[in-house]
């Protein structure tokens, strides 16, 4: 039998599942903590704590991230400049996209967009999805060492 304790906490993951499916589908929309909270009755700074507690990162991270994946994808069509990709995945600022950009995947979005094609000449598509996947670099980014990288052969 599970206690309350356990099954108030399956349903705040529910919750927390609910939030980032949300993301996951509305990454275009102009979306904040604040906003998410609200959509399921909890203060921003508590949908904070809970969401970095079971996903490792907070929701700005997580959106942030799932932005940049649709970026790059947009990018590496070649038909959209960066500011209209910029844009099209719900950014509303150059700068923080572009700077966002650079810490996830290394390069500016200029300089993707013009190796992208490249880089993935004769890929299948969901070789070159995994290939140009982000990395995570906040462990990087607050000082700590980066995990190994599996070795793919």
């Amino acid at each position: 039998m599970t206690s309350d304790s356990d099954a108030a906490r399956l349903r705040d993951l529910a919750v927390l599942r609910r939030v980032r499916d949300r993301m996951d589908r509305e990454y275009a929309q102009p979306l904040d903590v604040e906003a998410l909270a609200r959509g399921v009755h909890m203060s921003a700074g508590h949908l904070s704590r809970q969401f970095r507690a079971a996903y490792g990162e907070s929701p700005y991270s997580y959106l942030m991230t799932r932005r940049i994946e649709r970026a790059m994808a947009l990018l590496r069509r070649g038909d959209l400049s960066v500011t209209e990709v910029c844009f099209a995945v719900g950014c509303s600022s150059l700068g923080t996209f572009s700077t966002r950009f650079t810490e996830l995947v290394g390069v500016p979005p200029s300089v993707y967009r013009r190796d992208a094609a490249a880089a993935t000449e004769g890929l299948p598509a969901c070789l070159a999805k995994q290939v140009t996947r982000p990395i995570r670099t906040t462990s990087i980014r607050n000082g700590e060492a980066a995990a190994p990288e599996p070795h793919l052969a």
